[in-house]
């Protein structure tokens, strides 16, 4: 049974990224789909999985990340409007495979992702 999962790590302060909200929706056509919405824990990370079990499937998703409230939250000045404020990434998934890992890191001015393991 496959399954989706994130984390989030803060390279400005080097920790996790907590208390963060994190979106997932499946992209049908011109429209967005709320999948599940979620807060990071203290580790940066989900307490389950993004997507499992029936609604795990092939498509193509979009995760947004509410890094601008983190950052605000946690008292760093930011532009306004800020920088980044909330990221998002779209990326498709192939239910063929068992585990989608998607981690972001972030900064108030950058970040990446890769496909993990």
């Amino acid at each position: 049974m496959g399954r989706l999962t994130t984390h989030v790590l803060d390279a400005a302060h080097g920790c996790p990224g907590s208390d963060i909200k994190i979106e997932l929706y499946r992209v049908e056509g011109a429209g967005l789909e709320l999948v599940a919405s979620q807060q990071t824990n203290a580790d940066g990370r989900c307490d389950a999985p993004l997507l499992e079990g029936d609604e795990y499937r092939s498509g193509v998703y979009q995760l947004q990340f509410s890094a601008g409230d983190y950052y605000r939250a946690r008292g760093v000045q930011l532009a306004e409007p800020a920088f980044l404020d909330v990221v998002v990434l779209r990326f498709g998934i192939s239910a063929e495979q068992d585990h989608y890992h998607v981690p972001l890191l972030i900064s108030p001015y950058s970040y990446s992702t890769y496909r993990g393991s």
